[in-house]
């Protein structure tokens, strides 16, 4: 879970390194991620990073999309986002809808071959939850299992809801009839972990004895990160055999021009949706299911004040932003729904670019002109300002006449610090689906008991609507709920909508298989190479 400043989105725009690429550290010997005896002709080669913070390791602590390579939960998503049974091979819903009981996979193994069982869950889902783990996203993901809240506060030694019946079924009782329940469980908190495995010491996760598609077999900091077909995966070996992610080898755009990787984010975009650009055909492109906002903290002054929200929202030219900041690719978003999720309302009106209604509106609130100082908390290296923060400063300071200070955050830690409140009263983020629900985005976001609503948004009316469409089981009525509560968000100035990205991704010809999912899907064991 979390934000795609420097998780989440790199997760979903690049979701084939396994460590997140925030930033980039020089090699100290970049032509020895190519020492490796694995035969490249048979392995998938991509690059990427690492991370200081060890919980962007551990599925049931990251901030990013997890490791989708090595472990795997009870459902997971195909290509086409349906909802596929994964370590679960079938399921049943009591009459109620609120009592889920699943069947695992008679052949689901661990890599070290020892059999995956449904007591195995219940240890996985209890420690997500855990007080001593303190995670960020359980809640989130598992908050509707009857009992979570009383385990996760130390009040009970187990989830009431959870229950093993016998080594291969699992009972899972939910506190209400919720459509969207099963999407939840593809997110990485509810990922199967080995309990020796995890109790083995404090990097644990070098070592992960997963369930997924591959296992990890080596993992040689600032050279290389091997994977290797898991041959007994219970869906069936994957077809590619090996997958190396070289660590800190340089600009990965020149690196798969050069041939030293397969797959590559894009920032030359101009340069490639050219038709004359020899590269032209290797282009893959969707639109994402992400979208970027500005967070403002309404607990703090002035952005208690919904004028002042309303003013530093209208004060925003957004098409000025997406053509100078983003050379034009990226779409307007005025509200929170990336096109192509359920309840996408394609005629929503949202604040308009209005800086003399913004001085205005700026003028009527309790502050006035006299503001606070305000703060913008970015990730970021020194006194390094990205574009797009400079350009959000500039045009409030043009607009407005107000002056924001910038103060950075180390980037491996960043969300940390946004979680625990160390931040000033405004910070760029933004959120790339987990499933395909308005749920992901509206509730998830800005309901006020969210452990996401990092800006403590709270409006008790929004509440009780969201709280409504979490149990509406006719789908036309949900969606209009969803799209109500859109507009609620929008009206209130509960954040600066910015934009909605567009992915770009360049791909080998060899490469077969891949799709550029707009979700994070382990998407490789899908794909095989041809010719390489």
């Amino acid at each position: 879970m979390g934000n795609f400043g420097l998780q989440k989105l790199a997760s979903a725009l690049l979701a084939f390194t396994f460590i997140l690429t925030a930033f980039n550290l020089p090699a100290p010997n970049p032509a020895s991620a190519w020492q490796t005896a694995i035969p490249l002709n048979q392995a998938l080669v991509l690059e990427g990073g690492e991370s200081t913070n060890p919980r962007q390791y551990d599925p049931h602590t990251t901030y990013g999309s997890g490791d989708k390579r090595v472990f795997s939960g009870l459902v997971s998503f195909d290509p086409q986002l349906n909802l596929t049974p994964d370590l679960a091979e079938s399921w049943d819903v009591s009459d109620d809808a609120m009592t889920y009981t699943f069947h695992l996979r008679q052949n689901a193994k661990f890599h070290n071959g020892r059999a995956v069982t449904a007591q195995d869950v219940v240890y996985s889902l209890e420690r997500a939850a855990s007080p001593e783990l303190a995670s960020d996203t359980a809640l989130t993901y598992l908050g509707d299992i009857v009992g979570i809240y009383e385990y996760a506060s130390g009040q009970a030694d187990h989830i009431a809801g959870v229950k093993a019946l016998d080594d291969h079924t699992l009972q899972i009782t939910i506190d209400a009839p919720k459509p969207y329940f099963l999407l939840k469980l593809t997110y990485p908190t509810s990922f199967v972990l080995d309990r020796e495995n995890v109790e083995s010491g404090s990097e644990w996760y070098r070592r992960p004895n997963g369930t997924g598609p591959y296992r990890l077999t080596e993992w040689t900091s600032f050279e290389r990160i091997v994977y290797e077909a898991n041959q007994d995966f219970y869906l069936g070996a994957p077809s590619i055999p090996y997958i190396v992610v070289t660590l800190y080898t340089g600009d990965s755009q020149r690196l798969y021009e050069a041939g030293n990787v397969d797959i590559t984010g894009v920032y030359s975009i101009d340069r490639f949706t050219d038709p004359t650009e020899p590269l032209f055909n290797e282009l893959r492109t969707s639109v994402s299911l992400c979208t970027g906002y500005v967070v403002f903290d309404s607990s703090q002054p002035p952005f208690d004040d919904a004028s002042v929200r309303r003013a530093f929202s209208m004060a925003f030219n957004r098409q000025q932003y997406i053509d100078v900041v983003l050379n034009g690719h990226a779409l307007p978003a005025h509200g929170i729904y990336p096109p192509g999720l359920p309840g996408f309302n394609i005629a929503l009106q949202g604040l308009p670019y209005d800086p003399e209604q913004a001085r205005e509106l700026l003028k009527q609130s309790k502050y006035g002109i006299n503001l606070p100082p305000i703060i913008f908390t970015n990730s970021g290296i020194g006194s390094y300002i990205s574009s797009g923060v400079a350009a959000l400063a500039d045009m409030w300071k043009k607009n407005l006449g107000v002056t924001i200070t910038v103060e950075n955050l180390e980037p491996n830690f960043y969300y940390d610090q946004i979680y625990a409140d160390n931040h000033g009263q405004l910070f760029s983020s933004g959120w790339c689906a987990d499933y395909p629900d308005p749920e992901n985005f509206a509730d998830v976001l800005f309901h006020s008991g969210s452990n996401q609503n990092n800006g403590d948004y709270s409006n008790p009316e929004l509440d009780a609507l969201l709280e409504a469409a979490r149990v509406e089981q006719d789908v036309t009525k949900r969606i209009e709920m969803y799209q109500q509560a859109e507009q609620m968000l929008v009206d209130d100035a509960a954040a600066l909508f910015t934009v909605h990205w567009l992915s770009y991704e360049l791909v080998k010809p060899y490469v077969k298989g891949y799709v550029l999912t707009p979700i994070d899907i382990p998407i490789e064991r899908y794909m095989w190479l041809e010719g390489k």
